[in-house]
């Protein structure tokens, strides 16, 4: 995650927790302002940092709580010349208050750009039949129109730009606003100066002007602010989409069972919570009573709905279909999944990468530059139309109308929406498919990343044993000796004990109740059932002397583990069978495996588990190349490894590698993928972490990119999004880099007028933000 840059404290202030606020910042308008607020947050005593997203409109501050307050802060960037609210609202709530304003602020530009469109197209229409019809457009009525319509759209529609820019210069700054009302002031009043005075006689010949095209472009600036507005709404749609999953209220059971309307602030945990069959779920829980199929695909990004019943977890914000639940509260508030979840997005629209510094740090320096190139096309003209033998209105003229195009056409909002507009639709589409970007680093190592290393238990494997097959004896069937097995262990808590029991319950078996239970150490457990002994365990001993081993090859290669079963009774000693048990393999694991060899991926799996056990797993999904045997601490230097270009194994080495003429092995990037809890420092030394997690437990501290859901297809679609985001950045760092670049020298050269300016300004913005909702589409399963 991009860290917040720390200001220099006392080691009193290091030692006490920061606390954390989120302010929403109205007005922010280009890149210039972010570096204004950002700037005014870290000058108050007592913040720690402060990262502001632009597309969002909002600043996440950490302060000491010792030293100063949110609304100390808000102060300080009001003061700045920034209307700063402190998000007091919470979840749903807060995020439709802020949706709320947003709007209002898109309502405000809509009539700015309706109002200036009303004074200038009829008028500018009139004004292109005239030269139709061979009359002459400068005509001096036409020119008395103008002036009127043009003063009502300086003090109808630019008076917010100037008012912005005035508190800008008041502080000793600029903003985008300068641009726009120098520019639109310029070409006011060069224009109300050169009309004045032929109507004075100052000159014999009325000079060309320019109150038409101030009048246009402040009602195209406006116009493109209100479609801007309503872009960012769109693409910043992902976390009020989250949030509109949780219901706003729950029936809590009381003492007698009745279901009790409540406010889902009001929930505890402990709280028993009814669901009815078409609700959403509330809050994160465990099953207590019932029985449904649960969409969890909002969450999880699986299609498929879950078989929830009692014991199962389910999470909050997810769709009951046709069971009742109910539900014992375990998280509530932000504690819930999520409530995390939008902590994380809302943590990753907010940071920067590497990429967007150097964007911030360009920004920081746009205004007064462009300025400073304005002064100078003012002074060329100047000087080359009296070299030239100009008179003077054709001199101020183009100078006007220069110096008014290269003000409006460099306004760097397009630099600094080109970031934050595809990193909220990237984000936003990868929470809703359970894909939690945490570090947008992992943005930019995600296009170089060559290697994909794989945990197994928990990762390609569910991590949990589960009956593979059932080979008995001709004495008994295998549904029978399943049965016994199962009536022996359902009073056991070892994990192979509970999943013969699963298997058993699976195909509708009906367990016997043993007249009594005894366990042995290293050797199994026995139940009396029947009049007859079951013994189930990995040792063969039911009694002396052991019996031989069933005639069944065994599992040499394959990672199975073997229980036998035997019975003793009357009639003696009998082999009953054996129970073979694996780690399950996930679903889509090998077609996850296949995705990313298609991707042109390396992958390595790399296990703390036994060989035998691990080539079984890499030759089931098609892993090639296998690393078993090692501990946790060990696997972060086997990843370091493989970043600087060698085999994750010591012994595979190629021995001549150090020879005459060889090439030193170059260095990849490579992505571990882990359950994130004894392979968190694997994750760390990884260039990329992915985590995988589950439904209930997705706020992992280790890991860049976490994924909600269990199953493996979200690292393939992972890496793409991540391709496809920074593809998308790319592009729109082009545009708006290609933009200025060639756009500013036609403007001072004077091959642009001041409402092309306007309307290419405006239409960068908008080809920037239309760019990054590309990513709602781009095909990345």
């Amino acid at each position: 995650m991009d860290a917040i840059q720390p200001k220099t404290n006392t080691d009193a202030e290091r030692q006490r927790p920061p606390a954390r606020a989120a302010l929403e910042i109205v007005g922010m308008d280009c890149a210039s302002c972010v570096a204004h607020v950002e700037n005014a947050a870290r000058k108050v005593k007592g913040v720690l940092g402060c990262r502001t997203s632009l597309a969002r409109g909002r600043a996440i501050v950490q302060y000491d709580p010792a030293l100063t307050s949110p609304s100390q802060v808000a102060k300080a960037i009001t003061a700045a010349g920034y209307k700063t609210l402190e998000e007091k609202e919470a979840g749903e709530q807060g995020e439709e208050a802020r949706m709320l304003r947003r709007r209002k602020e898109a309502r405000v530009w809509l009539g700015r750009a309706a109002r200036g469109i009303t004074l200038w197209l009829p008028l500018e229409i009139i004004h292109w039949i005239l030269r139709a019809r061979g009359g002459h457009g400068g005509h001096e009525a036409m020119n008395w129109v103008a002036l009127g319509t043009s003063t009502m759209a300086m003090v109808l529609v630019a008076w917010g730009f100037y008012a912005s820019a005035f508190k800008a210069l008041r502080r000793g700054t600029s903003n985008m606003d300068t641009l726009i009302a120098m520019g639109a002031g310029v070409a006011y009043g060069y224009s109300l100066t050169a009309f004045m005075g032929y109507i004075m006689g100052w000159w014999q010949e009325l000079p060309e002007v320019y109150f038409m095209e101030a009048t246009g472009l402040l009602a195209i600036i406006s116009t493109g602010h209100w479609l801007e507005s309503r872009a960012r709404d769109a693409a910043g749609s992902a976390i009020h989409g989250l949030l509109q999953l949780a219901p706003t209220s729950a029936l809590r059971l009381d003492a007698a069972g009745q279901g009790q309307p409540v406010a889902l602030a009001d929930l505890e945990i402990g709280d028993r919570v009814l669901v009815r069959p078409g609700d959403r779920v509330p809050i994160d829980g465990v099953v207590m009573e019932g029985a449904s199929q649960v969409d969890e695909s909002m969450i999880t990004g699986e299609g498929m709905p879950a078989q929830r019943t009692r014991g199962d977890q389910v999470i909050g914000g997810t769709q009951n279909h046709d069971g009742r639940l109910i539900i014992r509260a375990t998280k509530v508030g932000s504690q819930t999944a999520l409530a995390q979840i939008v902590e994380l997005v809302e943590t990753a629209q907010s940071s920067k990468p590497p990429v967007q510094r150097l964007a911030d740090r360009i920004a920081a320096v746009f205004v007064p530059a462009v300025l400073a190139v304005a002064l100078l096309t003012g002074a060329g003209w100047y000087f080359y139309g009296r070299g030239a033998g100009w008179d003077a209105a054709r001199v101020w003229g183009t100078l006007a109308q220069n110096v008014c195009s290269v003000l409006i056409i460099a306004c760097p909002c397009a630099l600094g929406l080109a970031l934050p507009a595809a990193i909220m639709v990237g984000t936003g589409r990868g929470a809703r498919r359970g894909i939690l970007i945490r570090d947008l680093d992992a943005l930019q190592k995600a296009q170089h990343v060559k290697v994909v290393v794989l945990d197994k238990t928990g990762t390609i494997t569910r991590g949990k044993p589960a009956v593979a097959r059932i080979v008995p004896t001709a004495a008994i069937g295998a549904d029978e000796m399943l049965r016994l097995a199962a009536s022996v262990e359902q009073y056991s808590e070892h994990p192979l004990a509970k999943a013969i029991v699963n298997a058993a319950e699976a195909r509708g078996l009906e367990l016997a109740s043993p007249e009594s239970f005894h366990s042995e150490a290293g050797m199994g457990v026995a139940a009396e059932i029947m009049g007859a002994t079951i013994w189930v365990g990995q040792v063969v001993a039911a009694a002396p002397p052991p019996l031989p081993s069933l005639e069944t090859p065994e599992p040499k290669d394959s990672g199975e583990t073997v229980v036998h079963v035997t019975r003793q009774s009357a009639q003696g000693i009998e082999m009953l069978g054996k129970i073979m048990l694996a780690d399950e393999l996930k679903e889509d694991s090998a077609a996850a495996i296949r995705q990313l060899h298609e991707m042109g991926l390396q992958t390595v799996l790399l296990t703390g588990d036994q060989a035998r056990a691990a080539n079984a797993v890499a030759r089931m999904v098609g892993i090639e190349q296998v690393v078993a045997g090692v501990k946790p601490a060990q696997k972060a230097a086997l990843i370091a490894r493989l970043q600087a270009g060698m085999d994750a194994a010591p012994a595979a080495r190629a021995t001549g590698s150090g020879g005459t003429g060889a090439k030193p092995p170059r260095s990849k990037t490579v992505a571990m993928v882990g359950d994130g809890i004894n392979d968190a420092p694997a994750l760390a030394q990884a260039d990329l972490g992915i985590a995988v997690g589950s439904g209930s437990d997705i706020a992992k501290e280790t890991g860049s990119i976490v994924l909600v859901s269990n199953s493996l297809m979200g690292v393939a679609v992972a890496i793409r999004l991540s391709w496809a985001t920074m593809r998308i950045i790319k592009q729109n760092l082009f545009l708006a880099f290609i933009y200025n670049v060639l756009a500013i020298p036609l403007a001072a050269m004077g091959c642009l007028n001041p409402l092309l300016a306007a309307a290419a300004m405006g239409l960068s913005d908008i080809c920037v933000i239309g760019n990054s909702l590309r990513l709602r589409w781009v095909r990345v399963d």
